[in-house]
């Protein structure tokens, strides 16, 4: 073989895996183009149980009005347990479906970027000293410190949901403010660590 032919030769090779390279970032490109229309689709199918149950809330929190997406959980959430605002009991709660919990809770995540939802909440409450323990025990002490690294307190560190109307509903708000509205109950105390073991129970975390 001439040095020519050996060189010739060794372009070949060299076109062939400069070829091979070429095609593996062509099928890397495609495999992040279909990896994000899988996530595309997993958002839409997450909705698909029901989704007149839970559109509004997704349009609501991708259109930034999230008073209107907290109102919106209460109401979904009363519906999924068959019962009105004063009639729900701490025992009803221990029985809410933990899927329901899910999906509320990453519609809140998605569109707030992390920032809201109940998983996010149950984090706050461990972060400043909160347990399973403390929960069985209904530590006020805890639930407080809770309640204001929320912002559900004010600046007299009292309970400010009588001044609901003036909130700042905006990504401004606190990690893990939202969702609020629910957590108010006529049973106080009692629905909050209730509520807060059923979303360790489901594994909200």
């Amino acid at each position: 073989m001439t040095d020519i032919e050996t060189r010739l030769k060794a372009l070949e090779s060299q076109v062939t895996a400069l070829n091979e390279t070429i095609k593996v970032k062509e099928l890397e490109a495609k495999v992040t183009e279909l990896n994000q229309t899988i996530t595309e689709l997993q958002s839409q199918l997450m909705l698909l149980p029901d989704v007149t149950r839970y559109g509004k809330l997704r349009k609501f929190l991708q259109e930034g009005d999230l008073r209107k997406a907290d109102e919106e959980t209460t109401r979904i959430m009363l519906e999924v347990a068959q019962e009105e605002r004063d009639s729900l009991t701490p025992d009803d709660v221990t029985k809410y479906p933990c899927n329901s919990l899910q999906v509320i809770d990453e519609i809140w995540q998605k569109y707030s970027n992390q920032k809201f939802g109940f998983s996010v909440q149950l984090k706050t409450y461990y972060e400043v000293g909160g347990n399973i323990d403390t929960i069985r025990a209904q530590d006020i002490n805890i639930l407080r410190k809770f309640a204001d690294k929320v912002g559900w307190l004010n600046e007299k560190k009292e309970a400010k949901f009588e001044d609901y109307d003036n909130w700042d509903f905006s990504l401004s708000s606190p990690d893990g403010c939202f969702p609020a509205h629910w957590w108010k109950s006529p049973y106080g105390l009692k629905m909050v660590t209730f509520f807060f073991a059923r979303l360790i129970a489901c594994n909200l975390s």
